[in-house]
């Protein structure tokens, strides 16, 4: 089943679900409320749902995800007690389900603004926070049109973002005058268009970093790889995870050109339809599937695997030489690059990465490369696997850029603790 029929057929009867849930009980259950659009944003957000659950082990906790990648794969996570699709953002919708589900907290990861959901919140005095937030110059908030939008920022109890820059950005906006100065009849009829796009004067933000980066972090510790599949991988190796099609154009020159560089490919996405797809790109070598490859008595390490299950990239970045994030050509942008750098690893990437913070700052410092095109895709594989100090040096730098910007989900957790119901 397609991601786009998920959409629809996942949000049937989901009303009744809801219902059976929050409907039934003789007090409000009023769960912690966490808002995710899709599996990237989760992970962003699940440290802050861990501190949640650790802090607050009596209460519930209700997560909601928008897009089917996100739902899918984490339906069943231990970290929240009920997992849903979030309704389509109507006013009917964002009435019933607040007024079902009552929240006591709402917590919105990263890029989430809806604006029916986001005023009723408001309306109902509910502690509603943005997380992890990182905000640039080319978004709409900034824009003469983007009225709208900053309207949704004066909804949120308090915004915590990635960084100085982003914080810099609120501030630029236009301030509401002081209450007290305000004109008594004053009212959003009356309001004259400055007036009426202003935020208030002191817009609650703090620069609390990025929770992935404790996310990562949390999960370093131990190797949890199935000996199977590191039995499988041979030294140089080349983890691509994350992959789409265009990538996967590029990964197949470097494979031809690289004939000593093992490439093990991850895709994003694993459906019959895209495996197929790459069984008929990489004839030569013909790849290995690594469930194929589970059939066999003592395969050896093949030239090209793919992994063709799902929940193991991160593991695998650990055995990595060097490794490749996709995504880079897509309009979304890169995946995670900080799950190789924990790991002390090079990172490469296409050149859509102007969302992401990390990826500037460890270009920067060395740690990694952005290509355009292939030549330079294949210069940059071939400096570091020519130069095994510089590219012992570029993952060191990598791996002490992701530890020294922890600690976001303490901030952030000691901020909300004062607003807890």
């Amino acid at each position: 089943m397609s991601k786009y029929l998920k959409f629809f057929t996942g949000r049937v009867g989901q009303w009744k679900r809801l219902k059976a849930v929050f409907g039934s009980t003789p007090t409000p259950l009023q769960p912690f409320w966490m808002h995710c659009a899709s599996l990237g944003e989760f992970e962003q957000g699940r440290p802050l749902l861990s501190a949640i659950r650790e802090k607050y082990p009596d209460k519930k906790i209700l997560l909601t995800f928008f897009s089917p990648s996100g739902y899918e794969i984490r339906k069943n996570t231990r970290l929240a007690d009920y997992v849903f699709y979030l309704p389509l953002d109507t006013p009917r919708n964002a009435r019933r389900f607040l007024d079902l589900v009552k929240p006591r907290t709402a917590i919105f990861v990263k890029y989430e603004f809806w604006y029916f959901y986001l005023t009723g919140l408001k309306k109902r005095n509910v502690p509603t926070y943005l997380v992890s937030a990182h905000f640039r110059a080319d978004q709409i908030f900034f824009k003469k049109y983007g009225a709208l939008f900053r309207r949704m920022l004066t909804c949120f109890t308090h915004i915590f973002v990635q960084d100085e820059s982003s914080r810099q950005l609120l501030e630029s906006l236009p301030a509401a005058a002081p209450a007290a100065a305000a004109p008594a009849a004053a009212t959003p009829a009356t309001a004259t268009p400055a007036e009426a796009n202003a935020l208030p004067a002191t817009l609650p933000v703090t620069v609390a970093g990025d929770t992935r980066f404790d996310r990562v972090v949390a999960g370093v510790t131990q190797d949890t790889a199935p000996e199977t599949l590191i039995q499988l991988l041979r030294d140089p190796v080349l983890i691509a995870g994350s992959t789409w099609p265009k990538d996967h154009v590029f990964l197949k020159r470097l494979a031809e050109d690289m004939p000593l560089l093992q490439l093990v490919l991850v895709p994003h996405e694993t459906d019959p339809a895209q495996l197929r797809a790459i069984r008929r790109l990489f004839r030569s070598p013909l790849p290995v599937f690594y469930s194929e490859a589970l059939q066999e008595k003592n395969p050896a390490p093949p030239r090209i695997l793919v992994i063709d299950s799902v929940g193991l990239l991160s593991r695998l970045y650990r055995h990595a030489t060097l490794c490749y994030v996709g995504g880079g050509f897509n309009a979304s942008g890169i995946h995670n690059i900080l799950e190789p750098a924990v790991h002390a690893k090079p990172v490469l990437f296409g050149p859509n990465h102007s969302k992401f913070k990390e990826a500037g700052s460890m270009i920067s410092q060395q740690a990694a490369v952005s290509f355009h095109n292939y030549d330079t895709l294949l210069s940059a594989v071939k400096h570091w696997m020519d130069n095994p100090a510089l590219r012992e040096q570029a993952g060191k730098t990598a791996g002490n850029y992701v530890l020294e910007n922890t600690g976001a989900t303490q901030l952030i957790l000691q901020k909300m603790a004062d607003r807890v119901p």
